[in-house]
């Protein structure tokens, strides 16, 4: 299966992070098309869990899933504390945050008002 992640497409990826959030009750699932707008990735999905444990379970399963269903490594920043954990796929960011963490930083809103942090 080491081949298997060169196969899917950015689309076919989102689809498959999508569906693992809502499976784990991931709320409040927002995804950000980046293309032509950053070099860092297609998509940007953002979504909270209602605790610190379920943020980290929900990025947990969503890592062991990419790898386990089609051999994606992501890298993974924040679980320890589980108050704002980004999972990098290569070309999805995934953002999974405590509902007050989220609306602190108002990342999403960031980037859908058109500007990026790279802009900025």
């Amino acid at each position: 299966m080491s081949g298997a992640s060169s196969d899917v497409t950015s689309e076919e990826l989102l689809e498959r992070i999508l569906s693992s959030l809502e499976s784990d009750k991931a709320e409040d699932i927002e995804q950000i098309d980046l293309r032509g707008k950053s070099s860092i990735g297609d998509f940007m999905v953002v979504c909270s869990g209602t605790s610190s444990r379920q943020v980290s379970a929900i990025s947990e399963k969503l890592v062991d899933r990419l790898k386990q269903d089609i051999g994606r490594l992501s890298r993974v920043e924040g679980k320890a504390t589980g108050d704002w954990v980004l999972i990098d796929t290569g070309d999805i960011i995934v953002h999974v945050f405590r509902p007050e963490v989220r609306e602190f930083y108002q990342i999403e809103k960031m980037w859908k008002d058109g500007l990026s942090p790279e802009s900025v």
